[in-house]
Parts: structure tokens; sequence; C-alpha cells
């Protein structure tokens, strides 16, 4: 069994005992359930990890490991983003935790024109929030130990200046010439993946971008939800940019 992962916001230690406590200590103790002798992985989700080897517990939120030197993951190159527009309902969370277990490296929230779902005031935070949440979650469960960036909700224009500075940029859209599958994919750098919502992408927002630098690409002959295209056109890129190998 593969070893279970939980997040720390430091890794300072008392002579290599470290005590997991709060919310992560609960949930290995009394959810887990585990005992002296299993294995853990911790991590701040940002790349810094340790293993760990349970020694004790202590009531019902406090898990005693031995822990063992800290090591940093490098980040993933080609760095892959999704800009992922407001699907209704709880499919943003779906599409966060499906988009995170296949590895995408950062997720934007994107306001298009054709969104019935709109962040606005508390509203939008909470949403960001649940997101934000998901992420962590998702990232636990799929054992990463470099969780996915959520940013900001952004609009069209500041998705564009993002498509203008990076080194591949794709928007999916019916009007794509050529599949996703056939591009040319660069090794290092940053892709940035634009997924429209269920009304699809504007005229304008789509010339917009095809202005900053980015081309419109198939997925494939179905038509695909916006929860889930992002997904699916994320692992044809991590498969064919060598990630996954």
């Amino acid at each position: 069994m593969t070893a279970p992962v939980f997040v720390v916001e430091h890794f300072d230690t008392d002579g290599g005992r470290y005590v997991l406590d709060g919310p992560e200590g609960r949930h290995a103790v009394s959810v887990k359930r585990l005992r002296a002798g299993e294995d853990v992985v911790l991590t701040d989700g940002a790349g810094r990890w340790a293993d760990c080897v349970v020694l004790d517990t202590e009531g019902k939120d406090r898990l005693i490991l031995r822990l063992e030197p800290v090591r940093e993951e490098p980040a993933e190159q080609p760095r892959v983003t999704v800009v992922q527009a407001l699907p209704k309902g709880d499919r943003g969370e779906l599409a966060v935790e499906t988009m995170t277990e296949v590895g995408v490296d950062a997720i934007v929230p994107w306001a298009a024109a054709r969104c019935i779902t709109q962040w606005k005031g508390d509203r939008g935070a909470k949403a960001l929030g649940k997101w934000r949440a998901t992420a962590r979650e998702a990232g636990k469960q799929s054992r990463r130990v470099r969780f996915p960036e959520v940013a900001e909700a952004a609009t069209t224009r500041q998705v564009a200046s993002l498509l203008a500075g990076v080194e591949f940029a794709a928007v999916l859209h019916e009007s794509g010439d050529a599949p996703l599958a056939t591009a040319d994919l660069p090794a290092t750098g940053e892709i940035v993946l634009v997924v429209g919502p269920e009304g699809g992408v504007a005229p304008e927002e789509l010339a917009l971008f095809e202005e900053a630098g980015a081309k419109a690409y198939r997925l494939g002959r179905s038509v695909l939800r916006t929860s889930t295209a992002g997904t699916a056109a994320a692992a044809v890129l991590l498969a064919r940019t060598g990630r996954w190998s």
C-alpha cells in the first residue's frame, strides 16, 4: 500500500521526532487509524517532502513520527497551466480534482463571456476557496508533493496577457484545423491551455487570444463538457511532453 500523504506548514523536529496534530493529525489517527510501524509522507505542497515512520499515537489527533531527511522535488518541465472557464454548480470542483490527479501545475479560473456562473463578492471568494481546497485534497489523494496553484479568477484580457508570455498557448475550439495530439510542444517553459464554458469561447475572445499568440486546436471528434475537457486535454499534453514517461 502506498504511504498516505499529509500536509504540514513546516518540518521543524525535536531530534527527528515529529508531531502531526490538528486536522491532519486527527485524520491520520481517527480516520486512517495509522499505527506504529506504518509509513507516511509529509509535504508542504510546494515540493518539499519527507518519508516518515509512525512511532506512536496520542489521543485522537496526535501522530508521533520519526522524520527522515527532507527532500525537494523539482518543478516539472514544461509547466502546464489550464485556464478553466467557470462551470455550473459543483462541476468546477470536479474539473480541479481531475486536473490535479493527472498532474496539471496551475489552474486559472476564467470568467468567460458565456459563463452562466459568475464569481462576485463573497460568493466568488467562497467558490475560489472550494477550488483551492479541492486541489489540496486531490493532491494528497494522488500522492503529489507539489500541488497545483489555483489563481484568482481572471478576466479575458488577463488571460490574453498570460498567453502572450508563454512558449505554447492553445485554445480548445471547434475551429481548430489541427488536433491537439499533433501539436509541436516545447520541452521546457510553459504551456497554457484555455478551456471555454459550456456555451463556447466567444468570437471576440478567440480573436483576442489568437492576437496574443494562441492557436485554436481540436481535441477529438466528440464534444466534451467544460469540466472534463481540460483533464482530457492535459492528459494528451502530459503524455506527449514525456512527463508521463
